[in-house]
């Protein structure tokens, strides 16, 4: 039987939490799937850790990301992408936990509204195993390219996990390679600013591991790999949305304050030179973002006040 969903998981040395994950995918609501395990080059004993549970269960395929794909997690996901069998694509995280009816509920929201991808919500973890709630389906709202301000702030937070597309989705629109970190925000605002439109549901269909050798726990113990690709991710965004007419003056805003945070990158001179600013509206910001720190200090002792 053809797979309807395609679950794409790009692995790297997880031996040790991939069974866990892969049993949460069996335990799925639905059956007609396929999950595809990328191997990223990874030097444990996951191949071996797999062998038994491979050979069960047909639907999972442990392949190997060839050379001709890009080291990273952008590289493994389109190789997934290309070797897709679903009309429809989701990806997971090779630690985390997935909720049982989580194919079930998004494949629900996407075919009963007709619309091309469905959001739903995480809830993070450490060491103790989440208890997993079932509660009917909560819709939230529509998502389209209106609200491109919400996602590319991140108001609305589409992760790489939480959202199962549509595969024709990614016709036009892959992970870009050169990133090791934000990747899919890069890419999933990319897609919203093409117009697909999606819902955004409340329920909790997807739990993800917290721990210091994930990708975002080095970007936020300051790892220059992570903070690089992030600074190059942000560039990548305000260029596309410069290019599609949609980098509104909230969104310069935020991207500007994001970039106090990149100093050693010189982001904000990057920032002004990408979108050739009038002298004016360079001052402008250049003013602002001189301004930010000092205004943000302001405005956090005016909240510890309140508090007193």
């Amino acid at each position: 039987m053809k797979p309807k969903i395609t679950i794409i998981m790009a692995t790297y040395n997880r031996a040790h939490f991939i069974l866990e994950t892969l049993e949460t995918i069996q335990n799925q609501s639905i059956v007609n799937w396929e999950c595809l395990i990328i191997d990223d080059g990874g030097t444990d004993d996951t191949a071996e850790v797999l062998a038994s549970i491979l050979k069960q269960d047909l639907r999972l395929q442990f392949l190997h990301r060839p050379d001709s794909y890009q080291k990273g997690l952008p590289g493994c996901r389109n190789y997934g992408l290309d070797m897709a069998k679903g009309a429809y694509v989701i990806f997971f995280d090779d630690d985390d936990i997935v909720h049982p009816e989580n194919l079930k509920i998004g494949l629900e929201v996407l075919e009963t509204n007709n619309v091309d991808f469905c959001h739903y919500q995480k809830l993070a973890f450490e060491t103790e195993r989440p208890l997993i709630v079932n509660n009917p389906i909560t819709f939230q709202q529509y998502l389209t390219k209106a609200d491109i301000d919400k996602v590319v702030s991140q108001e609305i937070g589409l992760a790489s996990c939480t959202v199962l597309w549509k595969k024709s989705c990614f016709n036009r629109v892959r992970f870009n390679e050169n990133l090791l970190y934000a990747e899919e925000w890069e890419c999933y605002s990319k897609l919203i600013s093409e117009n697909f439109k999606g819902v955004v549901i409340s329920n909790v269909l997807y739990y993800n591991r917290k721990h210091a050798n994930s990708n975002t726990g080095e970007f936020y113990s300051n790892n220059p790999i992570r903070r690089a690709s992030k600074k190059e991710a942000i560039l990548l965004v305000i260029k596309n949305l410069k290019e599609k007419q949609l980098l509104s003056s909230s969104l310069l805003r935020y991207f500007v304050t994001q970039a106090t945070d990149f100093k050693e990158y010189n982001l904000f001179t990057q920032i002004i030179t990408l979108l050739e600013l009038s002298i004016f509206e360079k001052l402008k910001w250049q003013f602002f973002y001189s301004t930010f720190p000092l205004r943000l200090s302001v405005y956090k002792l005016k909240i510890t006040f309140r508090k007193i």
